[in-house]
């Protein structure tokens, strides 16, 4: 399944994605998508009649696929030649580090930056969604644990992040520097996590080209491993890195600006647009 929230902001219905891109209306089943529809609903949605649906209007706005995330976790230098151009160290163990959940937006919202930044970046990444709590499990028992996998653009105010002290958390839950859809696409329908092809373009030029396979730690490894140091409750996202192509590694360094248009996108995941403007209160 390819589940969804469409409407206004605030006003958000819970629906999914038919076999012809339609987008059907599950209001009359469940009241939005969340943790606890993810945890104990898969089975009763997966269950209905798709073709009885009503269908949405088309253009109606995507909102992020899943309501109320407890917690967005992200791994740092998740790729050897993205650390490389970043002029750090490949990591020896998963980099985590929280994004605030107050940085989520719909895939194709607008992006703000923040007042004073100079060099805010782009990141394309692979989502995973937690379906089942997870609690110091292993490996081998992560992925029964994953409730589907998105896309998501994690924006990154890179003086924030690495010349202004402290953790990276400053440079990136700046507000609309999480964009996260548009569906939320269930395991059964992801041929292989560890083969998806994924790119971003700035202003239709491509910028970064990139794939699951080369993934320093795979999404098994990652889900066993954050969980010895917190458990994962349904509803949580962790976004695994980022491939090489980010503004900070341009030659000399490129970062968004007022005007600028990211597109992005990751193969049977779907495809986000993003508009970037300036907070102005």
């Amino acid at each position: 399944m390819k589940l969804l929230r469409y409407g206004p902001r605030g006003q958000e219905k819970p629906g999914l994605l038919d076999d012809q891109g339609a987008i059907r209306d599950l209001s009359g089943f469940i009241a939005d998508i969340d943790g606890a529809i993810l945890a104990d609903g898969l089975e009763m949605l997966r269950g209905l009649d798709i073709a009885s649906l009503p269908i949405v209007e088309a253009g109606i706005r995507l909102a992020e696929p899943v309501a109320r995330v407890g917690k967005f976790l992200c791994i740092g230098l998740n790729y050897s030649d993205h650390a490389a151009e970043s002029g750090m160290e490949i990591p020896t163990e998963p980099i985590i580090f929280t994004k605030a959940t107050s940085s989520i937006i719909g895939p194709n919202d607008a992006v703000l930056l923040p007042p004073g930044s100079t060099k805010s970046d782009w990141e394309v990444e692979l989502g995973v969604v937690i379906g089942k709590e997870a609690r110091y499990v292993s490996k081998e028992q992560a992925m029964e644990h994953v409730a589907g996998l998105c896309v998501i653009n994690d924006l990154s105010e890179r003086e924030y992040q690495l010349e202004r002290g402290g953790t990276w958390d400053k440079g990136k839950g700046c507000d609309t520097f999480g964009p996260f859809g548009p569906w939320l696409v269930t395991l059964d329908e992801v041929a292989d996590v560890g083969n998806l092809d994924m790119w971003l373009d700035v202003n239709g030029q491509r910028m970064q080209t990139g794939n699951t396979s080369t993934l320093i730690f795979d999404v098994p490894t990652i889900v066993s491993y954050v969980s010895q140091f917190m458990s994962l409750q349904p509803g949580d996202v962790i976004s695994t890195g980022t491939p090489p192509g980010v503004g900070l590694g341009k030659k000399p360094p490129v970062f968004l600006k007022e005007g600028d248009v990211i597109t992005l996108g990751i193969a049977g995941l779907g495809d986000q647009r993003q508009e970037v403007s300036r907070y102005k209160g």
